[in-house]
């Protein structure tokens, strides 16, 4: 080879080297982004309410203020909480405005959600995900505030919390876990299931494994409907090296069906390092006017839509929308062992 060809080669494959190397830290980048961990809740401390998707009424709105109270906080919310725009507590600007205002106030050290439902989603564009990552703080919920869980930690990097709502009835299992992992900085756990009352009795709310093993990675998850509902959105957190956390209510099996293999078709939901799902509440075949003559069953859904995965995978972990509920910090590395049932916090999920 002439001097020329020879320079020629080296200057290609060093251009090359430098786009591979460029891709690999753009990559590496991106699945590593700078997580930004809360500060711990102290009892005394005053918490926010919202109300960031469907409405909630004056007894529903004392009734969040007494359980918070209960809990040793002080309750706060902001000016729009109780309006009512059809399904929706009032406009999307309003209740943006209210997201904002609990997120900016310095007396406020904690947002907790009172309630779910829908419209979470339709915010997201509005949100202003810089004043969040200036004044980080923990932010509790499930159901619907699935977006917002997703949207913040795509966004800031904001590790929050699927856990209860402020309407939520608790006990004592879902009390030690929501206080163990929001107000105590040395929350490495391994965290075990609870019994169930109907699960001797009804499918829907017994434990099986899908695959057997164990598996680390970044806990990312919450309610089935809108994890699919944001694949192909800017909101979208990708699943690679995840363990992803799925729960849902009220859904036909074959609309499981249809969400997972949404996730399948995506691409996404074979990057998982395992799958761990809570408690799919009334997720069977309806008995009155049902939509199909013959269906298959939640468990043959589940079986046929995630056994392929050769990933761990198990059902019937203790989170959705049932009694007995684990809160669980989306964004900080877990392992799931399926073959003990066991979901273990590998890092602390807030700070002093």
């Amino acid at each position: 080879m002439n001097r020329r060809k020879f320079l020629k080669s080296t200057a290609a494959l060093t251009a090359a080297s430098s786009i591979t190397l460029s891709s690999r830290i753009f990559a590496q980048d991106m699945d590593e982004r700078k997580v930004i961990k809360p500060a711990k809740l102290n009892i005394g401390e005053t918490l926010g309410l919202i109300a960031p998707g469907s409405y909630i009424t004056p007894d529903e709105l004392a009734e969040s203020i007494s359980h918070l109270e209960k809990l040793g906080f002080k309750a706060k919310y902001p000016k729009y909480i109780l309006e009512q725009n059809g399904y929706l507590a009032g406009t999307d600007k309003q209740r943006v405005e209210d997201l904002h205002e609990m997120f900016e106030d310095n007396n406020v050290k904690g947002i907790i959600c009172a309630r779910g439902g829908y419209g979470c989603m339709r915010i997201l564009d509005l949100i202003d995900y810089d004043l969040i990552k200036n004044n980080p703080k923990c932010l509790i919920g499930f159901s619907d505030i699935t977006a917002l869980l997703y949207a913040i930690y795509e966004k800031t990097g904001l590790v929050c919390f699927h856990g209860p709502v402020s309407i939520s009835s608790t006990n004592d299992y879902t009390l030690y876990y929501l206080r163990k992992i929001v107000m105590d900085v040395n929350n490495k756990l391994t965290i075990k299931n609870a019994k169930e009352e109907n699960e001797e009795t009804d499918e829907i709310y017994g434990k099986y494994v899908i695959n057997r093993g164990v598996a680390e990675g970044i806990l990312v998850g919450g309610n089935l409907s809108l994890v699919a509902a944001l694949v192909g959105t800017p909101y979208f957190v990708g699943l690679e090296n995840k363990i992803l956390f799925l729960e849902e209510i009220g859904e036909e099996p074959y609309r499981i069906d249809r969400m997972l293999t949404q996730l399948l078709l995506s691409g996404e939901l074979g990057k998982v390092k395992g799958v761990a799902l809570g408690v799919f509440r009334k997720c069977q075949v309806k008995e009155v006017d049902p939509s199909f003559d013959k269906s298959f069953s939640l468990r043959e859904v589940l079986f046929d839509r995630l056994k392929n995965l050769g990933v761990p995978v198990m059902y019937g972990m203790s989170f959705g929308h049932i009694r007995n509920k684990i809160t669980i910090p989306f964004g900080i590395k877990a392992k799931l062992d399926t073959n003990n049932q066991t979901l273990t916090l590998l890092e602390n999920s807030v700070v002093n």
